[in-house]
């Protein structure tokens, strides 16, 4: 995340007993059964079709694909400083993805997040699943904000990521009044949301001062340009229920 530390109201989450890698097959492809149950893929492992950047502009050049990979690279020896959003907006979803950084790398996938009059930056009102190389980063000194943690507001278990240039597997689980993430098959977040205890949990964070952090039920999914390389595959998503919105600009 991009501005001054601080460490939230904490929730520390029991860990799976084995934790799990990026699934065996062809990348940035879905199964039958993935097909059946809804599944679609969000990033095709050509080109950035359905994306753009948070503004609504095209993505920056730092943004892309090579290998079958989405990757945040230099252009003109600088990195993009825009965050790169899906065309669509999401509402209650399954989400799944692989992500690996360089060392000291950071990055993060946001959701439910909305460019509206007082909130032009990502996290002003999305959620944020974070990207860390725990190891090499000093904010992986701080638990709310280790990977795979609902940033500033969840404590993963130690050992959860693997080690930076190598991949992880993400998983978000986000439904009415309900928020989970996994990290390589580690429980990380587990929290209601939008009632007493979701405002109480905010209020309690760096975003108390946001008013239109995770304010939406629905939003685009972002993935975060800190300045730092990072790379992503296999990116798909399952609708739950009619929460998907043609057009979010």
């Amino acid at each position: 995340m991009r501005f001054a530390l601080g460490i939230g109201a904490a929730l520390l989450i029991a860990a799976s007993p084995a934790a799990a890698g990026p699934p065996a097959g062809r990348p940035n492809t879905l199964t039958a059964r993935e097909r059946a149950q809804g599944w679609r893929l969000l990033f095709d492992g050509r080109d950035l079709s359905g994306w753009r950047s948070f503004d609504g502009s095209a993505p920056s050049r730092g943004w892309t694909v090579r290998d079958g990979t989405l990757m945040l690279t230099k252009a003109d020896g600088k990195m993009s400083g825009t965050d790169l959003v899906t065309d669509a907006m999401f509402g209650a979803f399954e989400l799944s993805l692989d992500w690996k950084v360089q060392r000291g790398g950071n990055s993060g996938v946001l959701y439910l997040a909305r460019n509206v009059s007082g909130a032009p930056l990502l996290y002003e009102s999305g959620l944020e699943m974070q990207i860390l190389d725990n190891a090499g980063h000093s904010d992986g000194k701080i638990p709310t904000h280790r990977a795979g943690a609902l940033y500033d507001m969840t404590v993963p278990r130690e050992g959860a990521s693997h080690p930076a240039g190598t991949w992880n597997h993400a998983r978000l689980l986000v439904e009415p009044g309900r928020i989970r993430q996994w990290l390589n098959g580690v429980p990380t977040a587990d929290v209601s949301f939008g009632d007493a205890a979701w405002r109480q949990r905010v209020a309690g964070s760096k975003f108390a001062t946001m008013p239109h952090f995770g304010a939406f039920s629905s939003g685009v999914i972002g993935l975060q340009d800190h300045g730092e390389p990072v790379a992503f595959r296999n990116i798909k998503l399952r609708p739950i229920g009619p929460s998907a919105v043609a057009a979010a600009r």
